[in-house]
């Protein structure tokens, strides 16, 4: 009866949210971050939650999701579904976890209107994971842009500190974004991951006027190049590790973010027309990494 209850609850909660798909647009600035790979396991620990996943892959290359999966084959043809040559179904890889991939390049994402972009994402997934490719300027995709939430991935280093603020200071003047959550990425301790995401908090606060909020972390664990070389996820290669169930904490916890107006519904802000030495010095310090 308590099961029963406690399902009948969920559905319930599921139908007053429901608005289509929940968008997370995922970045880090820098290669290197494990922007795709925590795309990936996201993707694995939600559909084993028995979530309807969409990954929309925008890179290309080596550092594709479909490379990391192995090639995943039939991942689509973004702008195909966008002029309703293709419907979703018949454009997505089907990997054998459950979530389903479509590849977006970025010639294949120009051109296409909001309405065309709400048409994919008014569709039957759950949740969209964006793996989202920022260009020459540092800014997402009109597409991305469509994102309740931008989820910046980073480690605990100076470098990859400093390169998470940059990256968020890029995206806030040129998209309005007023919040970022932060995952910081294979940490040897929670404690480091507390005193990376606190120095972030609050230099974006003290000059940005942006507010953070802690996705977590996850474990450094050799068993997550492992499972790249397999070309599988380690929340289903190694589903017992730290990574794994790092992962599947971060998938659980997500589905109750609060969802707010996609970034596409915001009015930009201009960046400084000049860099003053207060701007200078508001690059987290080496020291607290």
């Amino acid at each position: 009866m308590d099961k029963l209850i406690s399902d009948q609850a969920e559905g319930l909660r599921r139908l007053l949210a429901r608005s289509g798909a929940r968008v997370i647009a995922v970045t880090g600035g820098p290669l290197g971050v494990g922007c795709t790979t925590a795309v990936v396991n996201l993707a694995a620990a939600l559909a084993q939650q028995g979530k309807d996943v969409l990954v929309v892959d925008e890179c290309v290359g080596d550092r594709s999701v479909s490379a990391m999966l192995g090639g995943l084959r039939g991942a689509g043809n973004f702008s195909a579904v966008m002029r309703g040559e293709m419907t979703l179904d018949d454009a997505v890889a089907r990997h054998a976890l459950g979530f389903s991939v479509l590849a977006a390049s970025r010639h294949n994402r120009e051109g296409h209107t909001v309405e065309q972009f709400n048409v994919l994402l008014g569709g039957s997934a759950d949740i969209v994971l964006i793996d989202a490719q920022l260009d020459e300027q540092g800014h997402l995709s009109p597409f991305a842009r469509q994102a309740h939430d931008v989820m910046i991935v980073t480690r605990v280093s100076a470098q990859a500190i400093t390169d998470a603020y940059a990256c968020m200071k890029r995206l806030h003047y040129a998209h309005a974004i007023a919040q970022f959550r932060v995952l910081t990425n294979h940490v040897q301790s929670v404690n480091d991951a507390h005193t990376t995401f606190a120095n972030l908090a609050g230099v974006a606060g003290r000059y940005l006027t942006v507010a953070l909020e802690d996705a977590g972390c996850i474990a450094a664990d050799a068993r997550m190049a492992r499972a790249l070389e397999l070309s599988r996820c380690v929340v289903d290669a190694f589903p017992s590790t730290p990574a794994a169930r790092d992962f599947r904490h971060l998938a659980a916890e997500l589905q109750y973010w609060p969802i707010r107006p996609a970034m596409s519904s915001q009015t930009p802000r201009r960046a400084p027309a000049t860099v003053t030495a207060a701007q200078h010095a508001d690059q987290p310090s080496a020291q607290h990494a």
